[in-house]
């Protein structure tokens, strides 16, 4: 658990460490800001580096252009690719401070599964709605970054209002609306584990669409497996590894493979062990 929180800091350090932002409320503008991040990050934070996948995305979607940009999407499908969502589990900021809300074990919540679906829905309006939505000057907004995303009013809002006495003047409707779907977010998060990401965030529902297929998978040895139980018990998000090791609800944390008293669950390429697990007749987890 210490190597994952220690993960976590440095990524939401090194991604958010232009001190100047920080001490005078500046955005930084410079070549590193052409680099996406693999994680919500908004472009807006005072101390961000690089860009957010999804604000980048729907900002050229938005355009004249409808541009689809291929350095994002094959960015976001190489990530993706070689471990799913495990980005949501060892970098993402906004899901550090969600953890950090959350109440403890003794507060654990099961989801609905129709409601943890809700989030390929996100998905799907995020990357259409710039495409479909538009003003009559023939632009759109960047839909879920305007409106929904709290991980952009946390990170860059609240720091910017407070840096900024000439913003504070411009407050209106839409950041009492930001502000309140992320109090909603924040309360919800101290008794469900990680409710934006399980609900809500479209690109942990892209990086779980990956990850059946992805490079690096959970992978269950069914000859060492004595069915204790130790994994379900100990996973955060109500999932049960020994019935579906790489759930798209998975975010790859691995407290699961920590607790497996009998070395059943690993982390591992797939495309390299699975031939080695299945000469020995053992049935690999899907």
């Amino acid at each position: 658990m210490y190597r994952r929180r220690l993960s976590q800091i440095l990524a939401t350090v090194a991604s958010n460490s232009y001190l100047p932002g920080w001490l005078k409320g500046r955005i930084y503008q410079g070549k590193l800001k052409m680099i996406c991040v693999p994680f919500l990050n908004c472009y807006s934070c005072p101390g961000a580096i690089g860009s957010c996948p999804v604000g980048a995305f729907q900002s050229l979607a938005a355009g004249y252009g409808r541009t689809i940009s291929l350095y994002i999407s094959g960015f976001l499908l190489a990530v993706g690719a070689l471990g799913g969502r495990f980005v949501c589990g060892w970098l993402c900021p906004f899901g550090l401070v969600q953890e950090l809300c959350y109440g403890g074990k003794g507060r654990l919540r099961q989801l609905p599964p129709l409601v943890e679906k809700l989030k390929f829905l996100v998905l799907g309006l995020t990357v259409a709605l710039p495409f479909v939505w538009r003003d009559p000057t023939g632009l759109a907004e960047p839909y879920f970054c305007k409106f929904a995303c709290p991980a952009g009013t946390f990170q860059a809002g609240l720091p910017l209002v407070s840096l900024s006495p000439a913003l504070q003047g411009l407050v209106g409707w839409l950041f009492s609306w930001k502000l309140a779907v992320l109090l909603l977010v924040l309360m919800a998060a101290h008794y469900y584990w990680r409710p934006f990401c399980r609900v809500l965030c479209p690109l942990g529902a892209f990086y779980g669409l990956l990850n059946r297929w992805s490079i690096w998978q959970l992978r269950l040895n069914r000859h060492r497996c004595t069915d204790c139980g130790a994994c379900a018990r100990q996973c955060q998000a109500c999932l049960n590894p020994r019935l579906e090791s790489n759930s798209s609800a998975c975010i790859r944390c691995l407290e699961c493979v920590s607790v497996c008293p009998t070395r059943a669950l690993s982390f591992a390429n797939h495309t390299v062990n699975s031939q080695r697990f299945t000469s020995k007749g053992n049935t690999v987890g899907k």
